[in-house]
């Protein structure tokens, strides 16, 4: 028997999450693929980054308690509530670690993000899909159906961009005895977010990143919001010293500056906004997205999805391109800075032409 053999059956038959490319090289390209804030984080961060070179001799505070404490400060919360994480995927992971047994059911509207599935396979658990409506309300009797022990929900949820109403989260917490996992991500993109929920639903867990909004996705920062008894037990699954002393120093310069963010911030939503209109007077059909990113339709003619995310690329744009029923024919594309966005509709202008040589 080869070693690959003795690997775990249900690691052998999963398939791998595929996170967008991330470019090589010298090229030059226009990255709109992985939803990152194009603007640089504030200097407060960045000096701290730097003050905490000299301690990188020991380790970080195990538990982030720095981070905490300043997630509290920000977000009108007790630091016992509060969980950080290498990365908001590392919340998922921890929260799969806690409530999952082999076997034990994990459901999600579909489609959403699609690291949920493979990570309730590590776990050994059973992933229910269910359908997103097409009003886009949260299918709550389809997810309780599902008798999961855990329910993840996006929002604002990717790749559509949009946000169920924060009344049927409440709705799916009170009904259920598992957890409910609200996925915000892009909540500092949104018009609200579910943070005042966890007040009245103790089995609600919200995460949020630093990875989108707050320009610090190469630090890898997540933080993880619920009832302290739950933060408690969760704390006993999580890797030791999970989060490095450089991004408890960043994370914290952040949580302690929010407002430096503000302004660009609602630069974003006016650009994704103005973005939208532009695709659809180009023939692309874009519904309006509460995210830093639009979920956008080709319009009829030669290239299909595929083909206009690999033209694209050539043209030295980076956007997202799922091959998954119903967004085969989509592009997902994140909102650059203003220039980023006026090379990316050059180059749809000149596939648009039928004139498809690299530029």
């Amino acid at each position: 028997m080869s070693i690959v053999e003795r690997v775990r059956p249900g690691v052998r038959a999963m398939t791998g999450y595929a996170p967008g490319e991330q470019p090589r090289g010298a090229r030059r390209v226009i990255k709109l693929n992985t939803n990152e804030n194009p603007y640089p984080p504030p200097q407060e961060a960045l000096a701290a980054i730097a003050a905490a070179g000299p301690s990188l001799r020991r380790y970080p505070e195990p538990s982030a308690r720095p981070v905490r404490e300043a997630a509290a400060r920000a977000y009108g919360v007790d630091p016992g509530q509060v969980v950080v994480g290498n990365g908001s995927d590392d919340l998922l992971t921890i929260i799969l670690r806690t409530f999952i047994d082999p076997g034990d059911t994990v459901a999600a509207p579909d489609p959403t993000y699609s690291l949920y599935q493979p990570l309730t396979a590590i776990q050994g658990g059973r992933y229910v899909a269910v359908p997103w409506p097409e009003d886009g309300r949260l299918p709550v009797e389809a997810l309780l159906a599902a008798k999961a022990r855990v329910v993840f929900t996006a929002r604002p949820n990717s790749p559509t961009g949009h946000a169920a109403p924060l009344d049927q989260v409440r709705a799916l917490c009170q009904a259920t005895s598992g957890a409910v996992v609200l996925d915000e991500a892009y909540a500092d993109f949104c018009r609200d977010h579910g943070l005042p929920l966890l007040d009245e639903c103790p089995n609600l867990i919200v995460i949020r990143t630093f990875s989108k909004a707050y320009s610090l996705a190469g630090l890898r920062i997540g933080l993880g919001f619920m009832a302290a008894e739950l933060a408690a037990e969760m704390h006993k699954v999580r890797d030791s010293y999970n989060v490095d002393a450089l991004a408890q120093a960043a994370a914290v310069a952040v949580l302690d500056h929010l407002d430096r963010f503000q302004p660009k911030l609602r630069a974003i939503c006016r650009q994704r906004d103005a973005a939208a209109e532009a695709l659809r007077q180009r023939g692309f059909a874009t519904p309006d997205s509460e995210a830093n990113f639009l979920l956008t339709t080709i319009p009829p003619g030669r290239r299909d999805g595929a083909a206009w995310h690999r033209d694209l690329r050539a043209h030295g744009v980076l956007v997202r391109h799922f091959a998954a029923p119903g967004l085969a024919d989509k592009l997902r594309v994140s909102i650059g800075s203003p220039e980023e966005m006026k090379a990316f509709f050059a180059a749809v202008d000149n596939l648009l032409t039928d004139n498809s040589q690299p530029i």
